[in-house]
């Protein structure tokens, strides 16, 4: 039964053991023929035989006048689907024409309506058709059951074990005023967003006490009524709607309100103060909703009844040195739950805190609070739950941790602890399950004989340190259910009591140690569906795992052999496959186009040869293909692009071959492409900048590509990263280029990984960029790259290019490329990274590339480039001659070939002579002074503490800038 307020029936019913008691004729009839109409699986209903029909499978009758009053057909097993009955509802249940209590809740009716008929049970108290396979418009004719007192809609949409659950709406609520006894409502998910008197027609049931109306759609609820009628209404739940208005004032007139949650919704404006005007208060809800702002009331100390108070996932912004009033009423003897998480609170923990006798959970995760956690804690001897993540806690954990006996979850991860742990933390917590240490610098040193007085089923150690001996303490644990060790420095072989440790966890992750050993076959370990051992020194064959597995990740590891066929196929539902960076060999085995579930596969840094398999028609959901860095050879199949979701494809780096195939046209959702280092050959086809408009990444360098570059690949408009380089592509750079829209505008969000990568999987690629090669991850998206180099490009570089203002890098290096260098270069304010080298480039260098405040890489050398090298401001900061070097006709800094008529050229230090001069001079009387001006203020400093602070702030500042200044003068002069 649904009520928390203790609603109950009374009806005097015939006992079970009346066996000589028979019930009425029409009614046992009535019963047979509903029988008829239903689909009992499991033959649930096979008592329903005889004349006896009161002691039937939930039959009940009065045991004043035999007539049938119950009627409970609930599934007594709502998580197996076989208990569920199905069918029709038949209207003979109207012969039952004393019922008052019909359960019909958990079964599956075929998304039928509530029939009609419903609405004529007049003696009906209570009406239970939650959960059925129920749907559509609730029929008016429920009004008329004016001697209801329980009702109970509740649909779980869509989710009774594949029914095809239709969700309940409602076009009038008019109708519900009519249930004058109505003491429970619950039409949890029953769709009321375009009904406006749904308010107005509750307030007028006056026995109501328990209302329900979470996940209704609600966009508005009026701020106030004529007259409040609500007299016996103790709960009330309209969480998880879209309200979007302040908190309606009405409500602080049900002085009996016990139960309020408007959580999940749209309220605005501040916490209401009249919620002190609600003494019978027990449990208030507001969390999430984050438009309302400003901090907790202090009328809230009054609630001398309030047992739960949460507020998580609202603007709050308090100090907690501001909670002593709201802490100093009678509150403080009452609460027992507060959750304040991600409420942007900031200072210290207030000892006022530790008053909280009977607080069982207090959750301030996901804030801004400093300093240490007081030994004070161990105070709170009631205390069951504690979260304190995500802050910036930091000093040592108490070891009055320690006496929190009461304590099952402790969440103190990503946070500043530092320190050892011991047995001491952990003596009286004989009740814990749940344990997070996570992202802290803390050790937890045990002897090595501890037996800890707890059965874990969570650990979260991730980057504490726990080695770099295998923790033996954790060999007791037998209820493991989630273990992540990662990262926690364990160098050791694995021991082989862990795989009993792990038999019973759904999520294990090793990760990021230095682990040895082989891996058992875990197919029996029927819980695990997350297995994360990447990262180690495992070795041996790869082992079969659990068939419900769905991530796997294995990669950087030292496994070998080849990839079982039969290993795949015992994993049907994986979702993510990464065996990357290992040492497999042989082909890879077909069985994985038929992972109907893979998201991201990862089979890249391998010795794996053969041919792809050509049959990915069969792999649905499969976003991220990564083959890359092993021996592939043959051609790209054309199956490859019968995946529709298909985003990222890495073949780079292998022996494939053979020219571009038309069937790459169809992967119209690919993001980043990349077929580097292979023997592909012919032309980069034209239909490439009109099918793949997805693109972000093209990346085709080290092939033997040949021909012109297509011009409409500048229709690519999300391009970030275009590299052709070390082909043998000729003519010139088409114009068009410089219509890449993606590198004329700054991309603040990288977006296009939240949709490419909703795996494990991270995406990565070298660039070649700065003069040499790196890998590149997650940051991949905020480069904007032209790579060109090692071609035969001929002809003048566009000056169109100079509109790509985001460039990043830029390198047409190592082509035959001719006329001068763009006078308006400078426009690319961006650029980090630009070379030019081995080209037939003459002219001048542009004197605008001084203002080039981004540059930190520039090579021009090895071409035809005349004249004086401007100086001044980014150009000074390449003193390296090799920038420069195979320009015969270049002079002046940083060459050793001085310009002709020019006395300036021969080194920057002359540059300006006048100017620097004076600067010095200036420093130098700066220097001499200071000493003078710092005695005559040294006593006024000494009496105002305020100008003491800010003098030196800018002394310290200016010291700063002056000796940078110096510094940078100094080297000119030794040149």
């Amino acid at each position: 039964m649904l009520s928390i307020l203790g609603i109950h029936l009374q009806e005097t019913y015939l006992c079970k053991g009346a066996l000589n008691s028979s019930c009425n004729p029409v009614e046992r009839s009535a019963l047979l023929e509903f029988k008829q109409g239903l689909k009992d699986t499991v033959n649930r209903l096979s008592s329903w035989t005889g004349e006896y029909c009161c002691t039937w499978e939930g039959v009940a009758c009065s045991s004043r006048t035999g007539h049938v009053i119950e009627l409970d057909l609930r599934n007594p097993h709502p998580f197996d689907n076989e208990w569920i009955l199905g069918g029709e509802l038949n209207p003979s249940l109207l012969s039952l024409k004393y019922l008052k209590h019909l359960d019909l809740s958990g079964n599956n009716f075929g998304g039928a309506n509530i029939p009609n008929f419903m609405g004529s049970f007049y003696h009906l108290q209570y009406l239970n058709l939650s959960s059925t396979g129920l749907g559509g418009l609730l029929p008016r004719q429920l009004g008329n059951l004016s001697n209801l007192q329980y009702l109970d809609l509740y649909n779980e949409f869509g989710s009774n074990f594949g029914a095809q659950n239709r969700e309940f709406r409602i076009d009038d609520a008019l109708w519900i005023s009519g249930l004058s006894s109505l003491r429970l409502l619950n039409m949890e998910n029953v769709n009321l967003k375009n009904v406006s008197n749904w308010l107005q027609a509750l307030n007028t049931l006056p026995s109501i006490e328990e209302i329900h109306l979470s996940l209704c759609y609600i966009e508005a609820v009026p701020l106030s009524l004529p007259h409040v009628n609500f007299t016996s209404l103790a709960f009330l739940d309209l969480s998880y709607n879209s309200i979007g208005s302040s908190i309606p004032t009405w409500l602080f007139n049900i002085s009996g309100l016990q139960y309020l949650d408007l959580s999940y919704n749209l309220l605005t404006g501040p916490i209401p103060s009249l919620f002190g005007n609600l003494p019978s208060l027990n449990n208030l809800n507001l969390a999430h909703n984050y438009l309302i702002k400003g901090g907790i009331p202090t009328s809230l100390m009054n609630l001398c009844k309030l047992q739960s108070l949460k507020l998580s996932g609202i603007n709050i912004s308090m100090d907690l040195s501001e909670f002593g009033a709201l802490f100093s009423g009678c509150i403080k003897t009452s609460l027992e739950i507060l959750e304040l998480y991600n409420t942007n609170l900031i200072g210290q923990l207030p000892e006022l805190l530790w008053e909280l006798k009977r607080l069982r959970s207090l959750d301030l995760s996901e804030n801004q609070i400093s300093g240490s956690i007081p030994a004070s804690l161990g105070q709170l001897v009631s205390l069951e739950e504690l979260y304190l993540d995500d802050n910036q806690l930091n000093g040592t954990i108490p070891e009055s941790v320690g006496c929190l006996s009461e304590l099952v979850d402790l969440d103190l991860g990503s946070n500043f602890f530092v320190g050892e742990m011991s047995e001491a933390h952990f003596t009286n917590l004989k009740k814990l399950k749940y344990l997070s240490l996570s992202s802290n610098s803390l050790a937890l040193k045990f002897e090595r004989n501890w037996l800890p007085p707890f059965q874990l089923e969570s650990i979260r150690m991730s980057s504490c340190i726990l080695g770099p001996d295998f923790p033996g303490w954790l060999q007791k644990q037998e209820n493991m259910v989630f273990l992540d060790m990662s990262n926690v420095g364990i160098v050791d072989a694995m021991p082989d009591w862990f795989w009993s440790l792990i038999s019973g966890a759904w999520h294990v992750d090793i990760s990021s140690n230095q682990i040895s050993g082989r891996v058992h076959n875990l197919m029996h370990f029927k819980k695990l569906i997350e297995f994360d051992i990447s990262s180690n020194n495992f070795s041996g064959l790869l082992p079969y795992f659990p068939r419900g597995l769905e991530v796997l990740d294995v990669h950087n590891n030292l496994f070998s052999g080849p990839i079982l066929p039969a290993i795949i196929m015992g994993m049907p539902n994986l979702n993510y496959l990464s065996l990357s960076r290992n040492n497999f060999t042989g082909t890879i085995p077909s069985p994985l186009c038929h992972l109907q579930q893979l998201v991201a596969l990862d089979l890249s840094n391998n010795l794996l040869a053969g041919k792809l398999p050509d049959c990915w028609n069969r792999s649905s959901r499969l976003t991220v293909f990564d083959v890359s860095r092993n021996s592939i050879f043959g051609g790209i199949p054309k199956s490859i692009c019968s995946l529709s979701s298909l985003n990222s494809l890495h073949l780079s780096n292998n022996n494939l071959s053979g020219e571009l195939p038309l069937s790459l046209k169809y992967c119209r959702r690919l993001v980043i492409l990349d077929l580097g280092y292979n023997e592909f050959k012919g032309e980069i086809p034209t239909w490439l900048g009109g099918s793949l408009i997805s693109l972000r990444v093209l990346r085709l360098r080290s092939n033997k590509l040949v021909g012109n570059i297509p011009p409409n690949l500048s229709l690519l408009s999300n391009l970030q990263i275009l590299d052709l380089a070390g082909n043998e592509l000729s003519g010139t750079i088409p114009k068009s280029f410089g219509n890449f829209d993606a590198m004329k505008v700054i991309i603040k969000i990288p977006i296009w990984f939240t949709y490419v990568f909703e795996s494990a999987y991270k995406e990565g690629m070298p660039v070649s960029t700065k003069g040499n090669t790196q890998e590149y991850d997650e940051l991949i998206s905020l480069l904007f790259i032209m790579d060109l180099s090692n071609n035969n490009l001929i002809g003048k570089i566009p000056t169109e290019l100079m509109n790509l203002w985001e460039l990043f890098s830029l390198d047409l290096s190592g082509n035959h490329l001719t006329g001068e260098i763009p006078e308006n270069i400078s426009a690319l304010q961006q650029l980090e990274s630009l070379d030019l080298s081995r080209n037939n480039l003459s002219g001048g260098i542009p004197s605008s590339m001084a203002h080039m405040s981004s540059l930190e890489f520039l090579n021009l050398s090895y071409n035809n480039l005349s004249g004086e090298i401007p100086l001044g401001d980014q150009l000074l900061t390449f003193s390296d001659p090799s920038v420069y070097m195979g320009n015969l006709d270049l002079c002046g800094f940083p060459l050793n070939r001085s310009c002709k008529g020019s006395e300036t050229s021969q080194t920057p230090s002359r540059i300006n002579s006048k100017n620097e001069n004076e600067m010095i001079w200036f420093y130098v009387s700066f220097a001499l002074g200071f000493p003078t001006g710092f005695w005559a203020i040294w006593w006024a400093l000494l009496l105002k503490k305020n100008w003491k602070i800010c003098y030196f702030r800018f002394i310290d500042n200016t010291f700063d800038k002056v000796y940078v200044c110096i510094m940078m003068n100094l080297r000119k002069f030794a040149l």
